[in-house]
């Protein structure tokens, strides 16, 4: 049994609570929200973001930092990715050397370009850090549908340890060496789940949307390779995995927040509807702005960027996506 704190109290932070506590585990959980722990300590359920899911007896929870993390083995960064950097800050006068801070938060971070594990260590350089991702909605997990993710380590030791603490016989976790790939793999995902909410929300048919997605996943690949990560990440868990279920799922907020967009709805009106934080478009300008830094080619992150921020069109943006030059699918592969 291991003590386990977790900062964020959403709904994957919630999910992720129950799992760890239901594998036999010591968990307690931040929110700086009184409100929400007021709840959460009276129902063990978290009403508004996950509700319907019930937490064990073995978590607490706490507006008190310092008291959560205290001789914790493990700690998961479960807030939202633009709360990563001042959670990490505040976090940083309580964390003791040897801790393991694992990331689920998905992003990029607008300002610095930087991912979020990279976050972690500005703000405490000494942090041993892990990334766990893949297509997981809090919503299935908090019920114990069968789910896949990913772990990322700089060591197999780290992460093997956090694949035994997390794994039980409906949660699979596989292990990675490719932080980079995994992390970019989870961020730039949910640019493309906002793309193809638009295509949804358009009235486009499965033609579309499957052409949007495997286009997306190209650009991905490009900007993983000229980041160092490995192709075989972003053709696993935290690739086409996670792009898949955030483009099509009906409990994917990017993809919800896209679908509004393309029936005309600003993303601000998108996001209120939504109700939840939509990472995609927190990340949009981050990933253009590494294709940029990278010079690699990523149209469709760049016309979603024209939709969200510049008052383009959902529409006039697919008809220019598909008017591009004429070119090949692969061009790596030669003729003979």
């Amino acid at each position: 049994m291991k003590n386990i704190a977790l900062l964020g109290a959403g709904s994957w932070g919630t999910a992720l609570s129950r799992l760890l506590a239901k594998n036999g585990h010591s968990v307690r959980v931040w929110s700086i929200d009184k409100n929400e722990v007021a709840m959460l300590t009276e129902f063990h359920e978290q009403k508004d973001k996950l509700p319907g899911v019930i937490l064990p007896d073995n978590v607490s929870f706490s507006t008190d930092m310092e008291a959560t993390v205290k001789n914790c083995e493990i700690i998961v960064m479960a807030v939202p990715s633009i709360f990563v950097r001042s959670t990490s800050k505040s976090l940083s006068a309580f964390y003791k050397e040897g801790q393991i801070i694992v990331d689920v938060a998905k992003g990029i971070e607008e300002a610095t370009l930087k991912t979020m594990t990279e976050v972690i260590a500005d703000e405490i350089p000494s942090a041993t850090t892990a990334i766990l991702s893949g297509p997981s909605h809090a919503e299935e997990v908090g019920k114990d549908i069968p789910t896949t993710v990913v772990c990322g380590a700089k060591t197999e030791e780290i992460a093997r340890l956090i694949q035994d603490t997390f794994m039980n016989e409906w949660f699979r976790v596989y292990t990675s060496s490719d932080i980079i790939g995994i992390e970019l793999g989870g961020s730039v995902k949910n640019v493309i789940a906002l793309a193809a909410g638009t295509v949804d929300g358009l009235g486009y048919g499965d033609n579309t949307k499957a052409a949007l997605m495997t286009r997306g996943i190209a650009e991905l690949s490009r900007l993983a390779i000229a980041m160092g990560g490995k192709i075989e990440t972003i053709a696993g868990l935290a690739g086409i995995g996670d792009l898949i279920v955030t483009c099509t799922s009906k409990h994917s907020r990017n993809r919800n927040a896209g679908f509004l967009m393309g029936q005309g709805k600003t993303y601000k009106e998108a996001m209120d509807e939504v109700k939840m934080v939509v990472e995609g478009v927190y990340s949009a300008k981050a990933a253009l702005g590494l294709a940029k830094k990278y010079n690699v080619s990523m149209p469709i992150v760049e016309s979603i960027n024209q939709v969200l921020f510049e008052e383009k069109s959902a529409k006039d943006a697919c008809v220019e996506l598909f008017k591009r030059d004429k070119t090949s699918e692969a061009a790596s592969v030669d003729w003979q």
